[in-house]
């Protein structure tokens, strides 16, 4: 609730809080009532319950591989949306997911730098899937929200077809003390997105303003200096 004031009142006491502020503006302009959305790392549901807000009419995909948080999403959502327990990335099978117990928004398939002290890390075991192994080419997407910890880049290549046929808005997390612990690199991200996909890249506030979408340099410098590290691509 301090969270929700807080940004209701644009108190940007931190970056995170910025950000959140922002993904609420861009969702409430862009998202219309029949729109479709995926939600990757869907936590505990503060983003699913906005593509549910704002539009209300559509089909919407929430994956979460934790557990007890997926469980928790399976109950609330029943009806609402379609919820998989699933680790997203470019291949499909098992694969080990570091659970970290005392801060478990940090979770994610690779062990990767944490803004905590002493991470209380669990080793499991979760399956691993494609979006477009599970979301069917006939159906149109229209907004996708990816926050995976680092993983971003095997969720937007084993999405490919998906993003490609359908041109959603693509907002996602990518820096330095995650994204480098899965061997991304700006440039080939930016690239894959750019040339393969065909969308263009944003900051948040550059793509609420309608300023021009910036160049592959950019995009390396605030993915190695972290200035910036949620983009939108479009």
């Amino acid at each position: 609730m301090i969270r929700e004031i807080l940004i209701f009142f644009h108190l940007d006491i931190t970056k995170n809080l910025k950000y959140d502020r922002l993904t609420y503006q861009i969702m409430k302009k862009i998202l219309k009532k029949g729109d479709n959305c995926i939600d990757v790392g869907c936590h505990k549901g503060t983003m699913l319950n906005l593509m549910l807000k704002y539009s209300p009419e559509g089909r919407h995909y929430a994956f979460e591989p934790i557990p007890y948080l997926f469980k928790e999403l399976e109950t609330h959502y029943k009806n609402k949306a379609e919820i998989f327990p699933y680790a997203l990335s470019d291949s499909d099978g098992e694969t080990t997911f570091q659970l970290v117990k005392n801060a478990p928004a940090y979770s994610g398939i690779k062990r990767r730098h944490y803004d905590i002290p002493n991470p209380e890390i669990e080793e499991i075991k979760v399956e691993m899937r494609t979006l477009d192994g599970i979301i069917p080419l006939s159906e149109k997407i229209n907004f996708v929200k990816i926050d995976v910890e680092g993983g971003e880049y095997g969720v937007i290549k084993g999405a490919k077809n998906l993003l490609k046929k359908n041109k959603p808005v693509v907002l996602f997390e990518c820096g330095i003390g995650g994204s480098d612990y899965y061997g991304t690199n700006p440039l080939y991200l930016f690239n894959f997105i750019s040339n393969e996909i065909g969308l263009k890249i944003y900051t948040l506030e550059a793509y609420i303003k309608g300023k021009s979408p910036m160049s592959a340099t950019e995009f390396e410098k605030y993915f190695n200096t972290n200035e910036e590290y949620y983009f939108v691509a479009s």
